[in-house]
């Protein structure tokens, strides 16, 4: 058997910006999952390091820990759950 190191290095290269890509879709949905009330969660909820989401406020623990009834399950079980979800779509498209 004779393996094509070109697409090996082709796919390696491919799958190199995928953190980048799927955390860029996952924090604008994290975002969307993190309870409103005077908006300073969702405002203090960004990407940072182009990998990270970051929750950047006191309160962020209590929330998602099921504090706010408009997220009992909180926003970062969901979000996994999304990143998992995108990152399996884009490997598939390799």
């Amino acid at each position: 058997m004779k393996v094509d190191s070109r697409e090996v290095k082709r796919l390696l290269e491919e799958m190199a910006d995928l953190p980048e890509e799927v955390m860029k879709d996952a924090a604008p949905f994290m975002k969307k999952k993190t309870p409103i009330r005077s908006g300073n969660a969702q405002s203090k909820t960004n990407l940072k390091n182009k990998t990270t989401v970051l929750a950047d406020y006191a309160y962020a623990d209590r929330l998602d820990n099921g504090w706010s009834r408009q997220a009992p399950n909180g926003f970062t079980d969901p979000t996994i759950d999304y990143i998992d979800q995108q990152v399996g779509i884009r490997v598939r498209r390799l």
